[in-house]
């Protein structure tokens, strides 16, 4: 099928409301149109670039853990969490109270990103991998009852303060499992010769169409972005997150969405994700180049350490995966007392690499600041 001659689904009437019935979707897709070639293009040439990177970085897996986190943090922040990227690095007790849902929805989103990467070791992108990752997502947060790994079995709405004035209404209940199943099919159907990353654009608009889930819809599906490159062998490491550009341009976005559904222009979608890509490739290549300029800095500047370089060695790669850091967790990690950990974690800040960020004169924190605005 042509792109520019996709239909993407029609309106069925139901009790009192119009619930949007989309097509399915596990079938060729060809196009006529330059510009997409040229994006596509772009876009594989940018983003085999951002593979070679996470092949030559060293300890890389220590700064992807800062990319899930800053994804976990504008992911949920898209949905309307207040959590700062700071913040999300920071432990509970740090947290204010008023603060902490979100900050839990956060951490939730950190852990489902991670173990939903494991597991592409055992099990394939699918609807039990999806509902598992769902589960852990909305594992002890305020969408808890909303029968988290589990696809929904009551109607939901997007937008509006109920569903008559709603701004889109997804599928009926007793289409989603059928509409997953075909999504699951497409994901895995190699006889399409469909580019990935134009199959990977179709996979998102599909999933947030269909929005299988009473909460968490927005957030899983821009979970399998990377979990979708990861596993296709695109990306050796998850490196690569849409989630900023989509925060970004959050209207756009949105807009790129409905006009999908509002008027087939599948064309226009596939431009938009195949653009955000595009940048957010360049902008994550920017990030690997100031970490290894970063990292030969750092390197030189524990050499003055003395005898206390292989502590601060330790304390430095702790920092790259977590860069907010106090006496206590120092004590932790070197197995020292509160006062050596104390003094070293002053030479750090002497040296400019920590800042203390409390205010106070105990319980003080440190944040590798030069290294977290990096993300």
């Amino acid at each position: 099928m042509e792109l520019k001659d996709f239909i993407a689904g029609h309106y069925k009437e139901q009790y009192k409301y119009h619930s949007f019935s989309p097509e399915k979707i596990n079938h060729t897709f060809t196009w006529n149109d330059a510009s997409i070639n040229v994006l596509l293009e772009e876009a594989n040439i940018l983003l085999g670039q951002l593979n070679a990177y996470t092949l030559i970085v060293p300890n890389v897996d220590l700064f992807v853990q800062m990319h899930i986190t800053k994804e976990a943090n504008t992911s949920s922040r898209i949905e309307g969490t207040q959590t700062q990227m700071d913040e999300a690095l920071m432990e509970r007790e740090s947290i204010d109270p008023e603060r902490r849902d979100d900050w839990e929805e956060v951490q939730n989103y950190i852990k489902a990103m991670s173990e939903a990467i494991e597991s592409l070791e055992v099990l394939p992108i699918s609807k039990r991998l999806i509902k598992q990752t769902h589960t852990q997502l909305l594992s002890g947060v305020r969408g808890e009852k909303k029968q988290p790994g589990a696809f929904r079995i009551s109607q939901n709405w997007i937008g509006g303060s109920n569903i008559n004035n709603a701004f889109y209404i997804p599928p009926h209940q007793d289409e989603v499992e059928e509409l997953m199943s075909d999504l699951e099919s497409f994901i895995h159907n190699d006889t399409l010769n469909v580019p990935h990353l134009i199959k990977l654009a179709i996979i998102h608009y599909q999933f947030e169409t269909i929005h299988p889930f009473l909460d968490g819809n927005g957030r899983i599906g821009r979970l399998l972005i990377t979990l979708y490159l990861v596993s296709n062998g695109l990306l050796q490491h998850p490196s690569l997150y849409l989630s900023d550009f989509f925060e970004r341009n959050k209207g756009a976005y949105y807009d790129a969405l409905t006009v999908v559904r509002a008027s087939n222009d599948l064309v226009h979608w596939v431009k938009f994700f195949l653009t955000a890509v595009i940048e957010t490739s360049k902008s994550s290549i920017e990030t690997f180049n100031g970490i290894l300029k970063l990292k030969s800095d750092i390197d030189i500047k524990l050499f003055d350490f003395g005898k206390k370089a292989q502590n601060a060695q330790k304390v430095v790669e702790y920092l790259y995966g977590h860069p907010v850091i106090n006496v206590k967790i120092c004590m932790e990690i070197l197995e020292v007392s509160a006062k050596t950990a104390r003094a070293l974690l002053k030479d750090f800040e002497e040296k400019g690499i920590l800042v203390e960020f409390t205010g106070f004169q105990r319980n003080q924190s440190f944040v590798f600041e030069e290294y977290l605005e990096l993300f």
